[in-house]
């Protein structure tokens, strides 16, 4: 099962390593990692992607409980979350329909040149999965996709 994790911790060396060591220490795998500083504050955001039965998540959260300077650790409750996915396609593919297909995904052309146009988009973990799934008409050169990040709500 899919669980999402946010953190709040201090913003100080050795914090994501010891997050790190607590999940690779215990068999645990993570999914998706992002971590950024939290304007105008000494702590940063940490939100984790995992997977794994009730009993395995509720160690995690203990766990990440027990780390010094983890100051909060909201696993329940709603979170608004997004993924982004950078694509990369070649300008010598028929790009019929992408124009309809970045509105239904909050996308855009994120960049071009003589080569090549790169589009991106943003939407939760599953819209983007069915996003990629769907630009693969295009035969990109390159999929590039972010960790989550979220907020509770």
């Amino acid at each position: 099962m899919r669980r999402v994790i946010s953190a709040i911790v201090l913003n100080e060396h050795g914090v994501l390593s010891r997050i790190v060591g607590l999940f690779s220490g215990r068999g645990y795998n993570i999914d998706s990692l992002t971590v950024a500083p939290i304007p105008e504050s000494e702590f940063s955001r940490v939100n984790i992607v995992t997977s794994g039965d009730e009993r395995v998540f509720e160690q995690i959260v203990k766990q990440l409980h027990k780390l010094i300077p983890t100051y909060k650790v909201i696993d329940s409750g709603e979170f608004i979350e997004k993924e982004m996915v950078l694509v990369k396609i070649s300008l010598s593919e028929d790009f019929s329909g992408l124009d309809a297909i970045l509105k239904s995904y909050n996308g855009s052309v994120a960049n071009a040149n003589e080569n090549y146009i790169i589009v991106m988009a943003c939407d939760n973990a599953s819209r983007i999965d069915c996003f990629i799934k769907v630009m693969k008409k295009y035969n990109p050169v390159q999929i590039v996709r972010s960790g989550s990040v979220m907020m509770e709500i």
